[in-house]
């Protein structure tokens, strides 16, 4: 059986080497990180005439001298990985820049084929070749490809085949440097071989090493061992700026440059003269200089239409099917009982694994959308459009998109990172993302805003907050360029490709990567968190309370049922049988049911059919008639006005409004038609629904917050929400914000929900009325700002947390973001409270 085959995939970004590789494997590929570095390593399996071939597609790079960590790992992959065969995919249509790549693997002696990409482009555009004559010159197979269409495919496997089986076939050319160079790099490799064992360690060729030394490329000079051959390499590039007037690094580039154009003379030819393309075409609108960064916002703002709401229906499917399997997986234990299994299972490790895919949908369609922009070759022209703005903080234009992405969610943001070129780049900006206002805040300026501020100034405070953090991500960005990643801001010399087509195969090969990636690499560690949370706010848990809660619950039990037996002899029912009584009896049972078990439809459901099997049974007594048209009217009531409810809050009408006054006067409509059948049983189920059930359930609901308030407060959170108290109350917080921040760790919404337990309003969102009263009672406007600056730039949740740990390979810069926006948070909330205390 014939050995497998390694093949590495080079070449300059945007020369349609992912869509080689695309083509050459299909979906038999997976994505992973090269070892120590955040840069992605793909790698995938073909077979081709009997021979498995695996194919590693190295950084997109324009040099192998290491400059950049991409370099510098496709380097080292090439020379100490050894692989069989090094495909180097070529912009055919814009060949002497892509072949600088091709003459330094050359210059490795690596065993090479040659794939001619965009090969329909480089005819469109007149461009001929002589492959045989120039595969000669090149010491390397060539092959036509069109990567996007599988043009070229077998050929190139053929190709790949044959170099692997005869690597020695084709002689490769010597470049000539000029007699000056050739002198000095003889005299290194003479000291090199004498003194080093670099050499024989990686089966380097001395020749190479010599002229990397000339080059001063700081990595072989750390490794190359030998203290007199990288002294002798300055020693002769200070001879040769003085006899030259040059560097050596720019000397022997341009010895490349000239081989390079000495070979396409020999062998390429244009057939018509150089004209505009449809590329330059379009380029003279979309890079305008007046439409170019409009039409550039307008796109953006699509992205995000695309992300944001697109991704609503399916992220709310995924977690509907959580919130079912967590309701399914409580219903395996008797109601009333309580375990911490069940716990475990529905609340920390359900509830985990929830809180990660709720966000693929999300994921998929951002990058679903990227990879649109950047296959068209778009995304190169928005870099371009904001490199000028982007660059004054230290950054590129790049880096716009995973900022603009922060705006929706931090973790896709901090994933978008990858497509930025270095990693000072990539550094300073997943760091600074999370100051940028993800959709998760926005719960809780919607809660606080409106709880302190008059309607006219709620548009601009929101405007505002965002403006906070935009402002303080510049100022950081610009700390960290000059401190921690200080260095020349590399240039900016993104080539900007030809506008193509991006093909359906190409899109979901990488949009599945990205969603596929986050799910393994960030899942497990959010899971993890996850449970530590549900630890932390479930024990220790209290057995003794403050309060006899069941006795409170039994007693507002009472008081609800003599109110109903005063309904039932309004009703003029039997006063023995007290026959509504007994039926809403049954339904209170349901209710309870309903308030102990919120969590458990299975309860809820069971006590609704015990207590309609119950009703049917009393309607056929004393008094049926009476009781049936009392329980219909109630049935009719309750529907209209849930019908009305949802129609106003899914139409978002406003009072006042043609929409609103048709809604009214169909649920009116409604009422007046059930009225009509009996005015006197109308009556008294108002009285019963608004009089006697409503308040019932309120203090069922407040007697069942108030003791999970107790519980919380007992708990690990808890605790360390009072314990912290000290620390915060300088910011204007007490021991319940602290411990809802803590819960906000696990997602910044969850900020909301945790006040409603301490404030015993239970499960409130963003509208509550209820918590917003609470919070006005015991806080002031300045605080309320306080608590949305802190949220806004503190830790960020633990989802993004765990994704920068991921995508920097590192849980000391996860630690530190999460510490350094802790305290950024505190210092600047310390910094706003106790200035606008002075003022107030």
């Amino acid at each position: 059986m014939s050995s497998p085959i390694t093949v590495a995939l080079a070449g300059n970004p945007n020369s349609g080497k992912t869509s080689i590789f695309n083509s050459l494997t299909g979906a038999r590929q997976h994505v992973g990180n090269y070892p120590g570095v955040t840069v992605e390593k793909k790698e995938g399996l073909c077979r081709h005439d009997g021979r498995e071939i695996h194919v590693v597609d190295l950084p997109g790079t324009y040099s192998l001298t290491a400059y950049s960590i991409e370099e510098l790992v496709a380097r080292n992959f090439i020379v100490n990985q050894n692989p069989d065969v090094v495909v180097d995919i070529i912009d055919s249509s814009n060949l002497e820049r892509n072949l600088y790549l091709a003459v330094q693997l050359i210059e490795l002696k690596a065993p090479m084929v040659l794939a001619f990409n965009m090969s329909d482009v480089a005819k469109a555009r007149g461009i001929e070749f002589d492959l045989d004559l120039l595969a000669r010159l090149l010491g390397a197979p060539i092959v036509l490809t069109v990567g996007h269409k599988g043009i070229g495919r077998k050929e190139l496997l053929d190709a790949i085949v044959r170099m692997a089986d005869n690597p020695g076939g084709i002689d490769q050319p010597h470049i000539h440097y000029g007699k000056e160079i050739e002198n000095e790099l003889g005299q290194i490799r003479q000291i090199i071989a004498a003194g080093t064992t670099l050499a024989d360690k990686y089966d380097y060729d001395t020749r190479w090493l010599a002229l990397k030394l000339l080059e001063n490329d700081r990595e072989i000079q750390e490794q190359v061992g030998c203290g007199e051959a990288v002294a002798a390499a300055a020693r002769s590039a200070d001879h040769l700026a003085t006899v030259v007037g040059d560097s050596p690094e720019v000397l022997i580039a341009d010895r490349r440059y000239g081989f390079i154009s000495g070979a396409c003379q020999e062998a390429v030819r244009s057939t018509v003269e150089t004209r505009h393309t449809a590329s330059d075409k379009i380029d003279a609108v979309l890079t305008n200089r007046v439409l170019g960064l409009p039409i550039f916002l307008a796109l953006m703002y699509l992205v995000f239409y695309v992300t944001f709401t697109f991704a609503a229906t399916p992220m709310d499917w995924i977690d509907g099917m959580f919130s079912w399997l967590g309701d399914w997986i409580t219903g395996l234990w008797p109601r009333g009982s309580y375990s911490a299994l069940r716990s475990l299972l529905a609340d920390g490790i359900i509830g985990g694994v929830g809180g990660v895919l709720v966000f693929l949908p999300n994921i998929l369609l951002l990058f679903l959308a990227i990879a649109v922009l950047e296959d068209t070759g778009y995304m190169a022209r928005a870099a371009f459009l904001l490199d000028r703005v982007m660059h004054k903080i230290g950054l590129h234009g790049k880096s716009f998109i995973p900022m603009l992405t922060g705006f929706g969610c931090s973790v896709p943001a901090i994933m978008a990172t990858r497509t930025l070129d270095t990693r000072r780049d990539r550094m300073v900006t997943m760091l600074v993302v999370p100051l940028m206002s993800c959709g998760a805040r926005l719960p809780i300026y919607l809660l606080i805003i409106p709880a302190f501020f008059p309607q006219a100034w709620r548009a601009p405070l929101v405007w505002c907050i965002y403006i906070t953090g935009i402002a303080l991500a510049i100022v950081c960005a610009k700390l960290l360029r000059s401190t921690l990643f200080k260095g020349d801001a590399q240039p900016f010399v993104m080539e900007l490709p030809p506008y193509r087509m991006p093909t359906l195969r190409g899109l979901l090969t990488h949009m599945w990567h990205r969603g596929w990636l986050y799910l393994k690499k960030a899942g497990t560690i959010i899971l993890g968190v996850s449970i530590i949370l549900w630890a932390m706010t479930t024990f220790p848990r209290k057995t003794q309370f403050d309060r006899n809660y069941d006795a409170e619950a039994a007693g507002a039990r009472s008081a609800f049922m003599v109110s109903v037996g005063d309904l039932n002899s309004q009703l003029h029912l039997p006063k023995g049988s007290a026959v509504l009584a007994k039926a809403v009896e049954a339904e209170l049972d349901a209710t309870v049911e309903q308030e102990n078990y919120w969590e458990h439809q299975r309860g809820f459901d069971e006590a609704e059919q015990k207590k309609d099997a119950s009703i049917k049974e009393l309607t056929k007594g004393s008094g049926g008639e009476t009781l049936a048209a009392f329980l219909d009217i109630r049935r009719t009531v309750k529907t209209t006005r849930t019908n009305f409810d949802q129609a106003v809050e899914r139409g978002k009408t406003k009072e006042g409004t043609p929409e609103y006054a048709a809604l009214v006067e169909t649920r009116d409509a409604a009422m007046g038609q059930a009225r009509k059948t009996n005015p006197r049983v109308y009556e008294a189920v108002f009285q019963y629904l608004d009089q006697v059930k409503a308040p019932f359930v309120r203090t069922i609901r407040e007697i069942k917050h108030t003791q999970q308030a107790e519980e919380l407060a007992y708990s690990t959170a808890g605790r360390i929400g009072r314990g912290m108290e000290g620390a915060i109350k300088p910011l204007g917080f007490d021991w319940k914000i602290g411990t809802a921040l803590i819960g906000a760790f696990g997602a910044k919404e969850i900020f909301v929900a945790q006040l409603g337990i301490v404030y015993s309003v239970g499960g409130a969102d963003e509208k509550s009325e209820a918590l917003r009263d609470r919070l006005r009672e015991n806080y002031t406007p300045l605080q309320g700002i306080c608590i949305m600056l802190f949220c806004l730039i503190s830790a960020p949740c633990m989802a993004t947390i765990a994704i920068t740990k991921k995508e920097s390979n590192s849980w000391g810069w996860a630690m530190f973001q999460l510490a350094g926006l802790t305290a950024l948070a505190y210092v600047v909330t310390l910094g706003v409270f106790q200035v606008g205390s002075l003022l107030v």
